[in-house]
């Protein structure tokens, strides 16, 4: 086999396996699978402008916010530091909060897992469709997936 050959067998198979890539380009996120997954997430969350709950921070807008910023919650001293080392919620960041918040944020309240990876994509696509950011969201994911161009 040539290396030629080689080379793109190996870059299919990274590819398909998600080897070496972000969770944004190793697969895709439905924001409607997203809506349903958030169902789990109402109890103490709301993506509605201005809406309090008594559990956890109001998600709208979240997407591309600094952690610990809606002012209208009181945080852990935790997650504070976070935010205030710069912690930004991402794609990345919420992938891996989502799958364990606690060890990603020792010390934080948020106990409910997203264990599947398909899940955590699809809410990361839905939470991006709400807040003022929410068009510079959605170019900045269409940007993220594009083909580079010389």
């Amino acid at each position: 086999m040539s290396i030629k050959k080689k080379l793109l067998t190996v870059a299919v198979l990274a590819a398909s396996t998600g080897l070496g890539l972000g969770p944004s380009l190793a697969a895709e996120g439905d924001p409607a699978r997203g809506e349903n997954v958030f169902k789990r997430c109402v109890s103490c969350h709301s993506l509605e402008p201005g809406k309090k709950r008594p559990t956890g921070p109001n998600l709208y807008g979240v997407f591309g916010r600094v952690a610990a910023a809606d002012p209208d919650y009181r945080y852990t001293p935790a997650m504070k530091e976070a935010g205030a080392s710069g912690l930004v919620w991402n794609d990345e960041n919420l992938m891996a909060y989502l799958e364990d918040p606690r060890k990603f944020v020792p010390k934080s309240r948020m106990i409910l897992k997203l264990p599947k990876e398909q899940d955590r994509l699809d809410v990361i696509e839905h939470l991006k469709l709400f807040g003022d950011n929410a068009d510079a969201a959605a170019e900045s994911g269409a940007e993220a997936e594009a083909p580079a161009t010389p």
